[in-house]
């Protein structure tokens, strides 16, 4: 028993003993500047209403005291369209905030503002206030307007009349957005559709989606996380998927960040002047389909940029299909992949002949092989290769002969086409001034495409792929 006292008394005097110590903590004003994780927070690109994601300051006191900060504040105050949160509580205006010594502190910031145009920014400044100086961490985001096509239980998401979007909002979709039969969706130069995390689009039988960009005004088509981060990372939404029937027509484009980009069956695609890169799968995925394009870009996609199955007709001139990636490493990362085959929902397999062009084109990966032909025997499997430089290893793992074959014309394998910058961080593939596939191509095939992507004459010794 006298033991229990003696314990519940020491238990005491070491509490009181604590709680003295902690109301001995003295506060001081900074003698020294503060420092911060970063002095700039560039938010994610916002739109109308709808709130960011937080992002996070960390301030730390290296000085060798326990400090008081006189004030913490947004410059704009109340108005501000950010806001911000210390140790647990949001406001705007922060006074007598304190940090312990050789500690620190985290800001947690986010913005939910009004848009008032198609794009505008958004900018304010963090202030701390303090007997060492004054310093802030300035707070920047693009704000856009946007129109928002939300799937739910109770709205299927269809366009089931002629649609235009223009460039005035930017087209957010939640779910699958669906196209109706014979139905047209164009979407104007300049207009940014964005798709929320395991969305698409679906453009049904006999519909038609006409996406139509110019030079230097081009449609964007990605994921709804602008954040640069998001630029070189895949699956961040599903697909554009044609049906059967469907016609795409895509000019001054620029599609990435998905699950596959462009899903075709039995499609018929025009596609020009557009970049299409970082799919976790395929960058086009078409199934018996009709595509003719030129001066398309390619690059960053896990199995293949070009998946044919089911055979078709595919004409692809000055284009380049590069495929490089720092992401997904281990998959196939393929230029072209072409088969007479495709394995349908049933598991069984159907067969289709092939005609397949490639001319004046590059084809380059950093695997072994950027071309795998595979072809099923008793079926049609054509196929010219023409001024064309491929990354080439051997017949097996190609599928076909590169150097006594007839349909291999005037073309080139394993010289490095050197790439401004393949990486897509900084995607450039245009070539150098050494590169072996400047003039290499035939300048007839050259007159059917005068300009390069980026408006440039190609008329006299024409250069391989996309750019002059």
């Amino acid at each position: 028993m006298k033991f229990k006292l003696i314990l519940a008394f020491s238990f005491w005097i070491l509490l009181a003993a604590v709680s003295c110590n902690k109301d001995d903590i003295t506060f001081e004003s900074p003698s020294q500047a503060l420092r911060f994780s970063s002095d700039t927070v560039f938010c994610d690109t916002v739109y109308h209403q709808v709130r960011s994601e937080t992002y996070a300051v960390k301030v730390y006191n290296n000085e060798d005291k326990d400090v008081l900060i006189p004030r913490i504040h947004l410059e704009k105050g109340a108005s501000s369209l950010y806001k911000i949160n210390i140790d647990g509580k949001p406001g705007h205006d922060f006074q007598n905030v304190p940090l312990r010594k050789n500690d620190s502190l985290y800001i947690f910031v986010e913005i939910a503002p009004e848009a008032s145009g198609p794009e505008a920014i958004a900018e304010d400044r963090v202030i701390f206030t303090s007997p060492a100086g004054q310093q802030h961490v300035t707070l920047f985001s693009v704000v856009q307007d946007a129109e928002f096509f939300i799937q739910t239980p109770g709205n299927p998401n269809v366009i089931s009349n002629h649609t235009t979007w223009t460039n005035s909002k930017a087209k957010i979709i939640y779910g699958e957005l669906t196209i109706d039969p014979n139905i047209e969706l164009r979407i104007e130069a300049g207009t940014k559709v964005y798709f929320h995390k395991n969305s698409g689009m679906k453009v049904s039988s006999g519909a038609i989606l006409d996406i139509d960009g110019n030079f230097n005004n081009e449609v964007v088509i990605r994921g709804d996380r602008n954040d640069p981060k998001y630029d070189t990372i895949p699956k961040n939404w599903n697909s554009i998927k044609m049906e059967p029937n469907s016609t795409l027509k895509m000019d001054y484009t620029r599609l990435f960040g998905g699950t596959r980009g462009l899903e075709m069956k039995q499609t018929n695609a025009m596609i020009s002047n557009s970049i299409i890169h970082t799919f976790q799968e395929f960058g086009i995925y078409a199934i018996n389909s009709v595509v003719n394009a030129s001066n398309l870009v390619m690059n960053n996609c896990g199995e293949s940029c070009i998946g044919i199955f089911k055979g078709g007709n595919h004409n692809y001139i000055h284009s380049t299909i590069a495929n490089y990636s720092d992401v997904m490493g281990s998959y196939n990362r393929l230029g072209i992949f072409a088969s007479n085959e495709w394995i349908n929902d049933s598991g069984q397999t159907e067969l289709g002949a092939l005609h397949l062009n490639v001319r004046n084109s590059i084809v380059y990966s950093d695997r072994d092989n950027s071309v795998n032909f595979e072809h099923t025997p008793g079926q049609l499997f054509n196929f010219i290769i023409q001024n064309c430089l491929l990354k080439y290893s051997n017949t097996s793992d190609a599928g076909f002969t590169f150097d006594s074959s007839p349909s291999v014309i005037q073309s080139f394998k394993n010289d490095d086409p050197k790439f401004v910058n393949y990486f897509t961080s900084h995607l450039n593939l245009r070539v150098k001034s050494d590169s072996p596939a400047k003039n290499k191509g035939d300048i007839t095939v050259a007159g059917t495409v005068p300009l390069d992507i980026a408006n440039v004459s190609r008329t006299s010794n024409p250069t391989l792929g996309a750019y002059q």
